[in-house]
Order: structure tokens, then sequence, then C-alpha cells
């Protein structure tokens, strides 16, 4: 919500001081075309960072805390305290790479853990091979 009202903030000082002028149609159509929509719908928040780990295919099938199936070809994740149905990135800190995943199980459990992902995530961000890595979190505005 700060992004928000960081990058709107401003617009609103432009149209306020352009309302001014006899000309508020051109203006207006500037405001608008500042801020493309896809851009405000991309918005993210930094949340959190710390060591990621994932789910093996031993456990297929098994109940998540939401009730449905995991399934290791899902982009899926387990976190302490996001919402279920939360959207976040999880970006690998070696390598770069990121995946956008949904959080509908809870943990880690493991002491120093911040996300537990899918296999098929972890194959994304290239830690599959490591089974661990060094990742930051965004959480993804809702759509």
């Amino acid at each position: 919500m700060r992004a928000l009202v960081t990058l709107v903030m401003p617009l609103m000082l432009v149209a306020s001081a352009a309302a001014q002028d006899t000309d508020t149609a051109a203006i207006s159509a500037v405001a608008a075309s500042a801020i493309p929509l896809a851009d405000a719908a991309d918005m993210e928040t930094e949340i959190d960072g710390g060591m990621a780990s994932y789910y093996g295919n031993e456990l297929a099938g098994n109940r998540t805390a939401n009730g449905e199936r995991f399934d290791p070809g899902e982009l899926t994740a387990a976190h302490r305290t996001l919402p279920f149905g939360s959207k976040v990135r999880v970006t690998n800190m070696s390598n770069g790479d990121s995946v956008v995943v949904r959080i509908n199980d809870r943990g880690p459990f493991s002491r120093g853990r911040v996300i537990d992902v899918s296999h098929a995530a972890a194959r994304e961000i290239g830690m599959q091979r490591s089974g661990i890595a060094r990742v930051k979190l965004a959480l993804l505005a809702d759509d």
C-alpha cells in the first residue's frame, strides 16, 4: 500500500496544479499515461529473506494445511504466517532466478528456514541439486 501511495501522490500533485490550467483534458491524458496499468498490477513488497528448502516428492498426495493435496509439479510453497493463496516471488540470491509461488501450506519447520517450495519451484530457481538456497521473498499485490 505504501508503494501505491508513493506512486500516486506525485500524480495527484501534478493533477492538482494542472487543474488550475484551462487545458485539463491534456493534463489528464499525460497523468493517465504516466503509470501503465501493467506496472500497478505487478507491484511487489519485499517481505523477507533467508534460507529456503523444498518439499521432496515423497510428500506427493499428502494434504497441505489449507486442505488441498500436495502436487510437486505445481508452483506452491509453505510459509509460517502468510495467508493461504498469497503470491510470493522467490528469488535465488546466488543466480538471480525467480519464481512466483502460491502459499498453500504452513512451515517450514526446520530451524533457520523461511520458506519451503515445491519441487517444480526449486527446479525453476536452480536449487534442486543443493536442496537449499539463500533467497529473498517479495509479496505480490492481489489481482
